[in-house]
């Protein structure tokens, strides 16, 4: 399986962007999929992921919404009122585990695109 992340660059607070994943290879729309992102300087930590069920980190919870488009093996992530504090280089990621417990989980994931960078400016 390869993630394409795509979508990033540069807002300012306040706005929006919305993020695309492409999945290609031996997927399929049984998998889990998320968002995880490491702003500068710190640790990767989850942000929204979809499997049965759609799960948010509380610090975008209600600005951000994850989507996917199974027939295009496409996820998104609608990120609205955008603040400076979400600037960081977000990833795409795939698990083939089933069941949605461990999905805000990073070593949950077996598959990770390569990064998109996201600059709020303030």
């Amino acid at each position: 399986v390869q993630l394409q992340a795509s979508g990033g660059g540069l807002v300012q607070a306040g706005g929006s962007l919305r993020l695309s994943c492409a999945a290609s290879g031996r997927t399929s729309s049984t998998y889990g999929m998320g968002w995880f992102r490491q702003p500068p300087g710190k640790e990767r930590e989850f942000v929204a992921a979809t499997r049965r069920s759609t799960y948010y980190a509380d610090s975008v919870k209600g600005r951000f919404t994850i989507s996917r488009d199974n027939a295009k093996n496409t996820m998104y992530l609608q990120m609205n009122s955008l603040k400076p504090e979400d600037t960081a280089v977000y990833y795409c990621a795939q698990t083939k585990i089933n069941t949605d417990s461990y999905l805000t989980a990073p070593n949950a994931y077996d598959y990770w695109g390569q990064g998109t960078l996201v600059t709020v400016s303030s």
